[in-house]
């Protein structure tokens, strides 16, 4: 018999916000399996002994026990501590502890541990750092460069806001994709994302390409915070004038009673919709699903973007 759980209440119970009654109303297409399984312990084990953070379970990820039940963990490098206050994410916001200077070679060797054939690194914001943690970042790359030679890197970072000239750092390291989320539309920045200016980080995925134009570029985004589908579209848009390769569309899921509500849980034929005019606005790769999250299934998905790449040029 599978269990179904509400993530939010399963990582946090003295958080646990919704009564039984309205949880119940929530659409069967985003319940997911309990953790357990598989290598979901060896996977835990492994992160604990290297002394690793994960977003999938600072952030509450639904899909954890799909991913580590496989040995996959995205990792999270700088602290568990953010300095900002995003209204939709689970991450602790506060006064981050300084960097962990063993922390890029305990990555590699997470990495080598779990067999990963490619990794996702991801951060918190390090609005404290001069800038902003790019060279840590860096770091990462090259130790696991050094201990899983054939391992492909995927970096999902923060939006490097007044840190000028650390973008070229990280894209000087060579990460294989370059990640950046824009979460939500222009007209939600104000209350969701408020630290981050939208064109900010449009322009952040545009000077990518401008730097290194066979790096893959991908962002993401939530629906369900408010957005009009015609906000959605626009977005696609931007992303496209910024030549970026891969876009994920997932469901937003309110961590805590604190957290921005959730508006409206979208269907999964509305997600096809989306990915279909996706692909039609020129995206090399779309993923959009309820359950679609930034790192979800990125090795397979790295795969198909070179494919597709490769069809495209020839």
């Amino acid at each position: 018999m599978v269990t179904l759980i509400d993530t939010a209440k399963a990582r946090h119970p003295e958080k646990a916000h919704r009564p039984d009654s309205e949880v119940l109303r929530k659409p069967s297409w985003i319940r997911v399996k309990a953790p357990g399984g598989g290598d979901y312990q060896t996977t835990k084990n492994i992160i604990r002994d290297n002394n690793i953070v994960t977003v999938c379970e600072e952030a509450g990820c639904p899909n954890i026990s799909e991913c580590f039940s496989k040995k996959h963990a995205t990792m999270m490098i700088m602290g568990e501590i953010c300095t900002r206050a995003c209204a939709f994410c689970n991450v602790a916001t506060g006064i981050p502890l300084a960097l962990d200077p063993h922390e890029p070679q305990n990555v590699a060797n997470s990495v080598k541990m779990l067999g990963l054939n490619h990794v996702v690194i991801t951060s918190v914001d390090r609005d404290d750092l001069s800038d902003g943690g790019a060279e840590h970042f860096a770091q990462v790359i090259r130790a696991i460069r050094t201990t899983c030679p054939t391992t492909t890197i995927e970096v999902l970072t923060p939006d490097f806001l007044r840190k000028g000239g650390a973008l070229e750092t990280v894209v000087a390291a060579k990460p294989d994709v370059f990640n950046h989320n824009l979460e939500t539309v222009p007209g939600n920045y104000l209350t969701v994302r408020p630290g981050a200016r939208y064109f900010h980080s449009v322009r952040l995925l545009q000077r990518v390409k401008e730097l290194d134009p066979q790096m893959f570029t991908k962002s993401g985004i939530m629906v369900g915070l408010g957005e009009e589908r015609n906000e959605v579209l626009q977005l696609m848009d931007d992303l496209r004038s910024a030549d970026v390769d891969f876009l994920t569309i997932g469901q937003y899921l309110q961590p805590t009673r604190k957290h921005h509500p959730v508006k409206k849980f979208v269907t999964p034929e509305e997600f096809k919709a989306y990915e279909t005019i996706a692909y039609t606005k020129g995206f090399l790769l779309v993923s959009a699903s309820p359950l679609t999250r930034s790192s979800h299934h990125a090795g397979d998905d790295f795969a198909r973007l070179r494919l597709a790449r490769q069809a495209k040029s020839g």
